[in-house]
């Protein structure tokens, strides 16, 4: 009767979802759909909270009240991947009738109770867990890549969790359950919680803009690492007391490289000092990781930078923009780009495609040097007489078309319609050459296509007079790895 009283569980959704994600070794067309639950709740301005992995990829949405039978379908206001949030809707007017809105609290502290709600392991009756907070700082957002504010706790998180809120003792919601951990040690009741220090960023931004833009979080735009060595500090000049970071790369696209070198020491960061493990005091007795100062930051807004450079203290200014990454974590359309010639596909990588068809080698710190940059790969080969020779070749960059350095997946497939050579040579790492006769290969690419029933050589957003979606989410690290652990969306 005491958690009925204290805690808005009617406020407390299931959520069902029906995915259907691309298939990225036929991004023509999609893999067979799938269901999966959740859990959520209701905020104020008639609007659900819960997590972006709960719709990832969704065909329909539907959410059903405590203790109801009918399901009622929603829609999906907004995603954002690099926080893991999505803000959901209802049209029908009965499912509002007595909800009341959960209230949302203050970052909880240390040791502070919390209990947390949702339908886990697809239970079709609430479930009610209660643990304390462990810790609380900058974690490892799995679906989105990202490092945010986090706060562990032990209460019992599983699958079917994901969404459901976290109250503390006033009965206020002080954030979203959203992933276990994946140690590789042997560890138990751990569990992570999005703190509403990040969900009131969420929110802000969609309500300042009508969307989630994904430019709520920015980044840095820098590499770093610490420096707890005495003898680094030395060679870099630094006096006695002083404290930072050190300054390894540089995002050459991004506003703080018209003001910060590599070789640069960061003392601080709008004036609070930054110490040699790259913390920063946070709350009485506790220090946390200083990119949290960033995460704080929105888009368009700039941040005070102390440094040293050759032993001389200087100040900047410099502004947060969203970064541009070389492979995406997320797809910026629903659907990936593709182009095929004469049965080569190519694709431009992504993590999705990575993570689905190869290693993520390198690509993972990899970083644009102009704006609208893409890696673009042969996936595979359709075979045909035309191609013959290169069936088993896949998952292979392409580096030059007939001499001539790829930008971008646009760029490859205007330089290949436009072609009036004899000969198509595609120059693939790993030095291998890929040569086409022109004429034979747009000869055969229709009966391709037939034979391998693609609708089309080229996706919708390469179609001229199409207007293709060019912004990549903002998900990535910018920091040199850390302590943090893997952690798995619950």
């Amino acid at each position: 009767d005491d958690i009925e009283e204290n805690l808005c569980l009617d406020g407390v959704v299931k959520v069902y979802c029906t995915h259907s994600e691309p298939d990225y070794s036929l991004p023509w067309q999609k893999q067979r759909q799938f269901m999966s639950t959740g859990s959520g709740f209701v905020i104020s301005g008639r609007r659900l909270l819960t997590n972006a992995h709960c719709v990832e990829h969704h065909t329909q949405v539907q959410v059903k009240k405590r203790g109801d039978d009918t399901k009622f379908v929603a829609r999906v206001l907004a995603e954002g991947p690099d926080c893991d949030l999505a803000l959901l809707t209802v049209d029908s007017e009965e499912f509002w009738e007595a909800v009341e809105p959960l209230k949302f609290g203050s970052l909880p502290r240390l040791q502070d109770p919390v209990i947390v709600v949702g339908y886990p392991m697809g239970g079709e009756t609430i479930s009610v867990t209660s643990g304390v907070v462990s810790r609380i700082e900058v974690t490892s957002y799995v679906h989105g890549a990202s490092e945010l504010l986090g706060v562990q706790i032990d209460a019992a998180i599983n699958a079917g969790n994901s969404g459901g809120p976290a109250f503390n003792e006033e009965g206020e919601c002080v954030g979203i359950a959203f992933q276990v951990s994946l140690s590789d040690m042997d560890v138990e009741n751990i569990g992570f919680v999005i703190p509403t220090a990040v969900i009131f960023h969420f929110l802000k931004d969609f309500e300042q803009n009508g969307r989630y833009t994904g430019k709520c979080f920015p980044s840095l735009a820098v590499w770093w690492q610490k420096l707890e060595n005495s003898a680094m500090r030395a060679s870099l000049k630094m006096k006695s007391g002083q404290k930072g970071v050190l300054i390894r790369r540089v995002e050459p696209l991004a506003p703080v490289a018209s003001v910060v070198k590599a070789g640069d020491v960061l003392l601080s960061f709008d004036g609070v000092p930054i110490a040699n493990e790259g913390t920063v005091s946070f709350r009485t007795g506790e220090r946390i990781d200083f990119e949290f100062l960033v995460t704080q930051k929105y888009v368009c807004e700039t941040a005070e930078l102390e440094l040293l450079r050759d032993g001389k203290e200087l100040k900047v200014q410099t502004v947060f923009k969203p970064p541009v990454r070389l492979v995406p974590v997320h797809l910026a359309s629903k659907m990936p780009s593709y182009f095929i010639v004469a049965g080569l596909v190519f694709v431009p990588l992504c993590f999705p495609y990575l993570e689905s068809e190869c290693d993520l080698g390198e690509a993972e710190v990899s970083v644009s040097n102009f704006e609208d940059q893409q890696v673009i790969v042969m996936s595979q080969v359709l075979a045909h007489p035309v191609n013959a020779g290169y069936e088993n070749l896949q998952n292979v960059e392409v580096l030059t078309f007939n001499g001539e350095k790829i930008r971008n997946l646009r760029q490859f497939s205007r330089l290949v319609d436009s072609c009036t050579e004899e000969f198509m040579r595609f120059e693939l790492e790993r030095h291998i050459l890929v040569v086409l006769e022109t004429k034979s290969a747009r000869l055969a690419n229709e009966q391709i296509l037939r034979d391998f029933h693609v609708p089309s050589e080229r996706s919708l957003d390469l179609v001229e007079g199409h207007t293709p979606v060019t912004s990549h989410e903002i998900n990535g690290r910018d920091a040199l790895p850390g302590s943090i652990q893997p952690a798995a969306a619950a």
